[in-house]
């Protein structure tokens, strides 16, 4: 099904909602990017007939069309998001009298845990980059990085050059909805830091005074994009299957290790920036079922 164009008056709506939502919750571009995305999608179905007066029995229609066209869950509850928060404003704001997305149900998400490799793939992934080259140093400090300090992939490639303290071994992150956390190095991502920042960087900025931590030849940092397929790439040189990793597994990897050590979860939650507990909690199902796969492994009477 070919969607038409998007209609003046449903940009306009969309750009008035953004606008005024960045500015009562500070919402992450990531964020607002998606939430455009799904409400110009919607504005597309309709054809004509506005966005704004969509109705409950339209929101439903056009959520059955997705799920027949073969969205996911997923995609569908964050749709759903976007489209309660859109209408909620617009509620507040006297531009409507009810909200329409009041009674839909979200779609029921398939409960799936987080893939953590083992300590020794973790070892191998990390010592895949040749650090002879400027590049390759960098990559390793990366990756050591990530892993030691359970970074999300968006917060990693946007470090600053001024978010990391050596002589104290603490990183200053941006984390969602602009909040900030100290999160310690660890004595491996430091030496690696060290490197990195005293012979790989010097060499990629040359005389150009740049503000992001990890550069490219270019002196641009590297996207998400860039650093998935760099994971994906050291991953294959690790002998672990690049179609089984994501950039993901690095944090989902730090938050498993450290329970299965005995860390404690409120620590973990602070250290990752999760804003709920509950959504830390879900790493503590992750290493029981870890501890069930060693004991059926490795107990007489497993």
């Amino acid at each position: 099904m070919a969607l038409p164009p998007l209609e003046e008056r449903d940009d306009a709506d969309i750009a008035a909602f953004l606008d005024a939502i960045w500015a009562e919750s500070g919402l992450a571009q990531q964020t607002l990017h998606s939430y455009r995305r799904d409400l110009e999608g919607l504005a597309r179905w309709r054809d004509g007939r506005g966005l704004a007066g969509a109705d409950r029995t339209a929101l439903f229609e056009y959520l059955a069309w997705r799920t027949r066209e073969g969205y996911s869950p997923r995609s569908n509850a964050r749709l759903l998001s976007a489209l309660r928060a859109f209408y909620a404003w617009r509620l507040r704001r006297g531009l409507r009298s009810d909200d329409p997305t009041a009674l839909l149900e979200p779609p029921k998400l398939p409960r799936s845990l987080p893939k953590a490799l083992a300590e020794s793939q973790i070892d191998a992934l990390l010592a895949a980059p040749e650090t002879d080259a400027p590049l390759g140093l960098r990559d390793r400090a990366m990756l050591e990085l990530m892993y030691a300090s359970g970074l999300r992939v968006s917060e990693l490639v946007n470090l600053p050059a001024t978010a990391v303290n050596l002589r104290q071994g603490v990183l200053r992150v941006t984390g969602k909805g602009s909040k900030e956390r100290l999160v310690p190095l660890g004595e491996e991502a430091q030496h690696w830091l060290e490197r990195y920042l005293s012979q790989a960087r010097p060499q990629l900025a040359g005389k150009r005074a740049l503000a992001p931590l990890f550069i490219g030849a270019s002196g641009e940092a590297p996207s998400r994009q860039e650093f998935w397929h760099l994971v994906k790439r050291y991953a294959a040189v690790a002998g672990i299957d690049p179609a089984r990793i994501s950039p993901h597994a690095l944090r989902h990897s730090f938050a498993t290790h450290l329970l299965n050590r005995g860390a404690d979860l409120r620590a973990l939650q602070m250290l990752l920036g999760h804003s709920s507990l509950s959504t830390t909690q879900i790493y503590t199902l992750v290493a029981r079922e870890q501890l069930k796969r060693l004991h059926a492994k490795h107990h007489p009477r497993g």
